[in-house]
């Protein structure tokens, strides 16, 4: 079967096309926000009622005073001191955040 179409037509199919397409991805988009929005609703945490008889605090451990913005303890794997303080100063130059604002959990060296 042979189908004779002259321009005006063709671009009308054309034209439907593609706002068919449009309206497509335009309902697709709206699924994926609404999706987003009910996943990430917040739903109220049931409150925990505190025991009846709640223990004694331990005493409390004495600790080493830190210096001034300290921010704990560091732990180095396979990393010696020398370079895992250059990559803590590269970090803050490039973050332009004072290395005492900074807060360094473990650093490890990772080999190919």
């Amino acid at each position: 079967m042979d189908v004779k179409m002259n321009i005006g037509e063709a671009l009308i199919d054309a034209v439907m096309g593609w706002a068919v397409v449009f309206l497509g991805i335009a309902l697709l988009v709206l699924v994926v926000v609404l999706a987003g929005k009910l996943m990430s609703a917040k739903k109220p945490v049931p409150a925990v009622p505190a025991p009846a008889s709640a223990p004694a605090p331990a005493a409390p451990q004495a600790q080493t005073p830190r210096a001034p913005g300290a921010a704990g303890e560091l732990k180095l794997y396979d990393t010696p001191e020398r370079d895992a303080a250059m990559v803590m100063a590269i970090v803050a130059d490039e973050l332009k955040i004072p290395i005492n604002e900074l807060r360094f959990i473990s650093i490890r060296e990772v080999r190919k």
